[in-house]
């Protein structure tokens, strides 16, 4: 890359829950967030990037040239460790841990949930004697898209049912009026 960051073509990781199954995935490179369908977060160093997404992920995107000292030169970067947290109504809950390869620079989370912080922290790992640069961290939450959406359902169906009410009224109004009143006036 331009900044001395090599250009693979396949990121590999490993997730903590199933760390015995190795996975790949393409870089979404070029990626850029939206305005309109996206808000990005950044970490204070600025080196990690949470790309939170309307449709309830996030990709998170890294450089090096960001990081802070000591900075993690290509040469001896190993990889990265993802380590994720979440605040839920009573007590924090650990997502899971994910291990990235050296090549990685995006990772996306599938399925976030919405109204919870969510907390991630992206240390790289290098080969000794080098130090391990300073972890990055964001903080963020997931807007509940779905729930705009089950709001405007329900306003729908709720402006049906009334109409539908309305409807009944008027004709139990008919009925009683035209069909009962000759029956009294016998």
């Amino acid at each position: 890359g331009a900044d001395g960051e090599p250009d693979e073509a396949w990121c590999p990781y490993k997730v903590g829950a199933d760390g015995a199954r190795l996975c790949f995935r393409t870089p979404a490179r070029g990626f850029q967030c939206a305005p309109r369908g996206c808000r990005a977060h950044r970490s204070a160093g600025g080196a990690l990037v949470a790309n939170v997404l309307r449709n309830g992920s996030v990709l998170l995107q890294w450089g090096l040239r960001h990081w802070g000292a000591p900075r993690p030169s290509a040469a001896s970067l190993r990889g990265f460790a993802l380590n994720c947290s979440w605040d839920g109504t009573y007590t924090r809950f650990p997502c899971d841990s994910v291990e990235l390869g050296a090549a990685c620079r995006d990772y996306l989370l599938a399925e976030a949930h919405g109204s919870v912080r969510y907390r991630l922290c992206l240390q790289p790992r290098s080969a000794p004697p080098r130090p391990a640069p300073p972890a990055q961290c964001v903080e963020f939450r997931v807007e509940p898209a779905a729930m705009r959406d089950i709001v405007v359902a329900m306003t729908a169906v709720g402006g049906s049912i009334c109409v539908m009410l309305v409807f009944i009224c008027l004709l139990v109004a008919y009925i009683t009026e035209n069909l009962m009143s000759p029956a009294v006036a016998r």
